[in-house]
């Protein structure tokens, strides 16, 4: 069994604004085991990056504040540490590559310099030490005539260079783990996938875990191992990639991968979108937060969030149908009628006891629910043509 690295447990972050508190991060919870790659997928505003920059204590306080959570990493939890204790975890245990190059590197330094300087903190080096590593690593990135390029500066590299650079000092210290921000955000489609081949070489050859954060569930399907889709703030679905690209369970998710464009769909075939917009998360929904958006929300959904639920095995019924007129109502129905009797709510759904994105195929969702009505998942694009 793998070692278990990371475990964040029901993480709350939230920013203090002109306009009202803006509930970011709510109750996220997942783990991450050595050598695997844990992809963290959903669409701008989710709160992906603020929970991995919650992570890594990256977080502007204020205006952010983590109002509640655990981020326990080798036995110790994160959010206790003071700042001295938090540096020699940034970069020797837990490395970053973060979304754009061009602004994380520093403009007046040479990147040689920006690499070494990493190597010196953690490693105890010598200045010529840590630069013969840095060339070493720009070696090791695929980055041509090291010796020259550490003495470049960062405008002088090209965007997939930059990025290169990026994960050069991300793992010059053979961390543990990786986050990898959107890591070929702006890059062309080829350079694209020279560094996600590079990210896999690489955590072949060190046995790092990776944490991936994107919304290209194209990467999803080339690197993860497990995934999970986070949605205003939460996540609503987690399992392997197999279960979420053959067997999703969650509206949402079968909406993003209904989403994803087919080559062999046909000229006058349109590309699908979810309708609506994600929820305002200064006002946020007390229930399921997608069920303004979507077709299969009942009455229960606008009401109450579910818990975490195990999907049953494949070949098993999502539920089963004769749902009393309660579950059966629609969003629609409830938003026009109001409340009604709590004796005629179903009960909660039981809590697993286990963390999102931690073991097994997880859902939250109502449909999940006995007496919810049955509802066959869509056939979802790129299930058949995941490579």
């Amino acid at each position: 069994m793998a070692e278990r690295l990371l475990e964040v447990e029901d993480l709350v972050v939230s920013f203090r604004t002109y306009a009202g508190k803006v509930h970011a991060v709510r109750g996220v919870s997942f783990a991450v085991d050595a050598g695997e790659t844990l992809a963290i997928v959903g669409e701008s505003g989710s709160g992906k990056s603020v929970t991995v920059q919650a992570v890594m204590r990256l977080l502007t306080t204020p205006p952010a504040v983590i109002e509640r959570g655990r981020i326990r990493y080798g036995g110790r939890d994160l959010l206790a540490l003071s700042e001295r204790e938090m540096q020699d975890v940034r970069g020797r245990e837990i490395g970053m590559i973060f979304q754009d190059p061009m602004t994380s590197l520093n403009p007046t330094m040479t990147v040689g310099r920006q690499i070494a300087e990493g190597v010196i903190r953690h490693q105890k080096l010598s200045r010529s030490a840590a630069l013969e590593e840095a060339v070493r690593l720009l070696g090791e990135v695929g980055i041509p005539n090291p010796e020259v390029r550490i003495k470049q500066y960062p405008h002088q590299f090209s965007g997939g260079m930059r990025q290169r650079a990026m994960i050069a000092m991300a793992i010059a210290n053979r961390p543990k783990i990786v986050i990898a921000d959107e890591p070929t955000t702006a890059l062309d489609v080829t350079i694209q996938a020279q560094i996600l081949e590079l990210l896999v070489e690489l955590q072949r050859t060190h046995g790092m875990a990776i944490i991936l954060i994107t919304h290209d569930l194209g990467v999803v399907a080339k690197m993860a191992h497990r995934v999970a889709v986070m949605y205003a703030g939460q996540i609503l679905e987690a399992g392997s990639v197999d279960d979420l690209f053959y067997r999703p369970r969650h509206p949402y998710t079968w909406g993003l991968l209904n989403s994803i464009p087919r080559i062999d769909a046909g000229e006058r075939k349109p590309l699908v979108s979810i309708p609506g917009s994600p929820p305002n998360l200064i006002d946020p929904p007390k229930g399921c937060p997608f069920a303004p958006r979507c077709p299969y929300a009942m009455e229960i959904c606008v009401r109450r969030m579910p818990e975490e639920t195990p999907v049953p095995p494949s070949g098993v019924p999502l539920s089963e149908a004769g749902a009393p007129e309660t579950v059966g109502r629609t969003a629609a129905d409830a938003r026009s009628s109001g409340d009604a009797d709590a004796s005629h709510r179903p009960t909660a759904v039981r809590k697993t006891g286990r963390s999102a994105a931690g073991a097994g195929h997880t859902v939250r969702c109502w449909l999940m629910h006995p007496m919810a009505p049955k509802v066959e998942p869509p056939i979802a694009a790129g299930r058949e043509s995941r490579v």
